[in-house]
């Protein structure tokens, strides 16, 4: 299962590898994820509307993915909800946007200035942000605890570089490409955009 998949993109590319996958989504997402999937020639794969804070599919699944979503829940303790419809020993993979990185990732709602991705916007103190954010933003100790709190094992977590799509085909991106961003992950947090987190849902005989 997908946990705000929106149009589909992601969850229509990794279906033929399951018995059957779904796409939730708050949102309805129905005829541009019907798009996606026969794009996709996805098998099995379905999409339903549905508020995961709220209410969760009457199946569990094996795995669960959930992209740039987490900071977007009116309460960041609903992911209670990735948790519980999973089965025993079922994996979750998340991204959350990096606190570190240089731009406000989401945008901000700030007086006086009319562009709302001001640089080290991000990196001041938790409550000014979450003022004016349009979104939460997370260092890996708080996305780590989040998840721990809520009965997940955490098996790893890796810095993602930032896409440096935004950048004009030039010399510019070649030389950023070369020499800053090489890879798909660092170890440097200043040049991560997210964080990714990959966590498992512990056996019964483990939670006690």
């Amino acid at each position: 299962i997908e946990a705000g998949c929106g149009s589909g993109a992601t969850i229509t590319r990794l279906a033929n590898r399951f018995k059957e996958s779904i796409g939730a989504d708050i949102y309805d997402y129905a005829e541009p994820f019907k798009y996606q999937v026969e794009k996709n020639k996805a098998v099995n794969c379905s999409f339903r509307q549905i508020d995961l804070e709220k209410e969760l599919p009457e199946q569990q699944f094996d795995r669960l993915i959930s992209f740039e979503v987490i900071e977007h829940l009116k309460r960041e303790d609903s992911i209670v909800s990735y948790y519980n419809v999973l089965k025993e020993g079922g994996m979750a993979a998340i991204t959350v946007p990096n606190k570190w990185w240089i731009f406000e990732t989401h945008g901000a709602k700030l007086p006086l200035l009319p562009w709302n991705r001001v640089p080290f916007f991000s990196w001041l103190p938790k409550p000014i942000h979450e003022r004016y954010a349009n979104a939460r933003i997370y260092t890996a100790g708080r996305i780590r605890k989040l998840m721990e709190k809520h009965g997940f094992t955490v098996i790893d977590m890796f810095y993602i570089t930032a896409p440096m799509d935004v950048l004009k085909e030039g010399k510019l991106k070649r030389l950023v490409t070369k020499y800053i961003f090489r890879k798909n992950t660092t170890s440097v947090p200043f040049l991560s955009t997210s964080i990714f987190v990959m966590a498992q849902k512990k056996m019964q005989h483990e939670q006690a």
